[in-house]
């Protein structure tokens, strides 16, 4: 039986941990070839490994989102195997500090996250508009419960501008493109557990203890959390949905 993604090439940034590798996984699995894109190449090779050992097909670029020349090359590269029809912007980076701290250091907080988490979402869309157009593509972009809630995490000014934002973009850029028969969408993660935030998690119990008050379900998430409905916004089984985000959060909006 063919897989949900069978003949889709998938594109996903920031794949080579965490949620982004576990859609990696989960689209692989789902008969999808998938473009591992990510800062670090020893991680997105690591996908690669995870992927093929388990019989799917993959392959490894390293590509900074920050970057839009970058950004151009890569997916340029990567139309000589063929046209994406599945982009998932999934890299991110979060940093939590007062916007009363040092200015100095608020101001670097401030441009590195929108730069990576807004910019950078920008940049590969854009890079890659061209192929998702010609394909009808889906382009899945990873929000957050900031995207609508900040109250309950303070000092995150910048991360919660940007989850923000790339909700905006995602409800702007899919009433752009329906015409093209290109859909956008986006998932809201709640707390999942990876190794980027192992240590933060390590240092706020507090914060932890917090979010668990507030999540129904009673526990953290895991990347397949995730996956699922990242599998589910690039199939054929949401064909009639577009300009949405899906909530992956537990319940904590419930709350």
């Amino acid at each position: 039986m063919a897989g949900l993604l069978q003949g889709h090439i998938a594109a996903v940034t920031g794949g080579g941990s965490g949620i982004g590798q576990g859609i990696c996984q989960a689209y692989a699995r789902e008969g999808a070839r998938v473009v591992v894109l990510d800062a670090n190449l020893e991680g997105a090779n690591e996908t690669v490994d995870l992927v093929t050992g388990a019989g799917g097909k993959a392959s490894a670029l390293k590509v900074d989102v920050t970057d839009r020349q970058a950004c151009v090359a890569a997916a340029a590269e990567v139309a000589k195997g063929g046209n994406i029809s599945i982009l998932v912007n999934n890299a991110g980076i979060n940093r939590r500090n007062p916007m009363t701290g040092d200015p100095a250091a608020v101001a670097k907080d401030w441009d590195d996250i929108l730069s990576i988490n807004l910019d950078g979402v920008f940049n590969v869309t854009r890079a890659f508009l061209d192929q998702l157009r010609a394909t009808k593509g889906r382009i899945v972009n990873i929000g957050s419960i900031q995207s609508f809630v900040h109250v309950s995490w303070p000092n995150s000014a910048a991360y919660t501008t940007s989850k923000h934002g790339v909700l905006g973009f995602t409800r702007a850029l899919a009433a752009e493109l329906g015409k093209d028969g290109v859909r956008v969408n986006a998932i809201g993660p709640g707390l999942i557990e990876t190794r980027i935030n192992a240590e933060a998690r390590a240092k706020n119990p507090d914060m932890v203890a917090m979010v668990m008050r507030h999540t129904p379900l009673n526990r953290a998430g895991k990347p397949e959390d995730i996956a699922g409905p990242a599998v589910f916004l690039a199939s054929d089984m949401s064909a009639y949905v577009t300009g949405s985000i899906i909530m992956a959060d537990g319940g904590f909006r419930t709350v």
